[in-house]
């Protein structure tokens, strides 16, 4: 079944948190149905186990994984290739530090930090060890994909 999903934010009872996590997995699923159709990408919550143990996960609010083995019922077993985490301001030292750290270790291909609060996006591309922030309402081109970009 092809579902193609539109956003409609005055329906959605959530906070900006909520409507920035819909927002993106639209624009993204979106992209993929059209484009790639081997990736997917899943919203929280939903298990990331990084390491081999299956007991300690982390739980990204978005997790894009290409490789369709390592994606189980009960998560991702393994580093996904792009990972977005929504700032709040109880999870700001987690998402820039601690995550950073972990999801880079893993293998992670690229990974967002959306910051409402300082309304940025920093974009952290592994595989070229490069580090960019950009501004809400920049086009944020995709670093996984070519020819996909995003505005926050």
């Amino acid at each position: 079944m092809n579902i193609r999903w539109k956003i409609f934010f005055p329906c959605l009872t959530g906070t900006g948190h909520q409507r920035l996590l819909v927002y993106l997995c639209n624009q993204i699923y979106n992209y993929i149905e059209e484009n790639d159709g081997e990736c997917e990408v899943f919203a929280a919550p939903f298990a990331v186990f990084l390491n081999s143990d299956n007991r300690n996960y982390v739980e990204p609010d978005i997790a894009v994984i290409c490789d369709k083995d390592k994606i189980s019922e009960q998560g991702c077993d393994g580093a996904p290739d792009w990972v977005i985490e929504i700032v709040s301001p109880s999870s700001r030292s987690m998402d820039y530090y601690k995550k950073l750290f972990k999801y880079r270790t893993a293998g992670v291909r690229e990974y967002w930090v959306v910051d409402p609060e300082r309304k940025v996006t920093t974009v952290y591309q592994f595989e070229d060890d490069s580090m960019t922030e950009y501004a809400f309402g920049e086009e944020i081109t995709v670093g996984i994909y070519k020819g996909f970009s995003i505005r926050v």
